[in-house]
């Protein structure tokens, strides 16, 4: 069971999409898991044939829980993650396979039923399941709710609970255990978007850009240069990730924010990023993530522009060390060559933590997302 977040402790294993002997390549979707941020696509780490699936579809398991052995892999390392490598996501188990709840093995209950009773805060062992050979079902759930006396929630407002809970616990931990400082830095936006607007001109509307393409790959390229703000706190300290994966904060039509990743966004051309955007912001709205997209994140940027926000002072998402605002593009006097224009004004504002740079550092590093907004033709 991966890591799909630094708050994620378990996950339900939903479906398979492989079966013993199938021939698995890395990238490939071999399952689906249920976490409080929705169902999520697990792909495979490796090339690989399916000796055995070790987890049953509805089974609540730990993070570091295998899932599946691929042909070749030693039995005696069965509950071992595999290795981490630079940029991929890391499995960090908070509670080790025994200490499972004995329930989840002892009772047999449908995924939407364990889902419906996790969302109600339902003690699986005390359904009664009317099921094939004493399967808890969904109605089972509602019966015993019912029973109680309680009225059940509404199950997107159960899923809008389980989410927000996720940001409160990250959130929280974040407020805690990182001594944030903020920096704010304003720039004249008239470069990137007349360069944008020359650029959109003679491109079909599919192939157009957005502003924010700008910015995320900005974001990717002054990391890359700067040490500090793309990488991983842990218990060792920070660790800077080799490579630059950007997570977008996109907002949950009914309600709630998660940051999935655009892999290698510092090496990939605008129209790639443009594409990859669209399309993780249509899945991750139709509750279609992949397990390579979420956790795996180096720095995030989040941006309120459309909502008229002109300047925000972000959460870090741990383990991150960092996290980038942008506010509205907004049109301010701006003293050029000593006179004063009418300038699209942008506010970009850092969120970073203490123990790894300093306003000094943090300051060079706006100055770079500056400069490389500045020259757009050369992102």
């Amino acid at each position: 069971m991966p890591s799909l977040g630094a708050d994620m402790e378990a996950g339900t294993l939903v479906e398979w999409r492989i079966d013993k002997g199938s021939r698995v390549k890395r990238g490939d979707v071999v399952a689906l898991v249920d976490t409080e941020k929705g169902v999520i696509d697990i792909e495979s780490f490796e090339d690989g044939v399916v000796e055995s699936l070790s987890v049953k579809p509805g089974v609540r398991v730990p993070v570091g829980t295998t899932l599946a052995l691929f042909e070749g892999e030693p039995v005696a390392h069965a509950a071992a993650l595999p290795p981490a490598r630079a940029g991929a996501p890391v499995a960090i188990p908070t509670m080790p396979p025994a200490a499972a709840p004995s329930v989840e093995r002892a009772r047999r209950i449908s995924p939407a039923a364990r889902a419906r009773a996790a969302s109600l805060g339902v003690d699986v062992a005390a359904i009664h399941g009317t099921g094939p050979q004493g399967v808890v079902t969904l109605a089972d759930v509602e019966a015993t709710v019912a029973a109680a006396g309680a009225k059940p929630a509404a199950p997107a407002a159960a899923g809008r609970a389980g989410i927000r809970n996720a940001i409160a616990a990250s959130m929280g931990r974040s407020k805690r255990e990182i001594p944030h400082y903020y920096l704010q830095l304003a720039l004249d936006f008239q470069a990137a978007a007349s360069w944008l607007e020359e650029f959109n001109r003679v491109r079909p509307v599919p192939e157009r850009l957005l502003p924010a393409v700008l910015l995320i790959k900005a974001t990717a390229r002054a990391a890359a240069e700067k040490d500090g703000f793309s990488g991983f706190y842990g218990a060792g300290g920070f660790a800077r990730s080799q490579a630059v994966h950007v997570g977008v904060a996109i907002a949950l039509r009914g309600g709630g924010l998660v940051a999935p990743a655009i892999l290698d966004a510092d090496r990939k051309p605008l129209p790639t990023i443009m594409h990859e955007l669209q399309d993780l912001v249509a899945r991750v709205r139709s509750g279609h993530m992949r397990s390579s997209e979420i956790g795996t994140a180096t720095l995030t940027i989040t941006s309120l522009g459309d909502e008229g926000v002109d300047l925000l002072l972000p959460i870090i998402y741990p383990p991150q060390v960092a996290i980038v605002g942008f506010g509205s593009v907004l049109e301010r006097p701006w003293a050029v060559d000593g006179r004063v224009e009418v300038r699209p004004v942008l506010n970009l504002t850092l969120a970073a933590d203490h123990r790894v740079t300093d306003g000094r550092l943090g300051a060079q590093f706006l100055a770079r997302i500056r400069d490389w907004l500045m020259k757009p033709a050369e992102l």
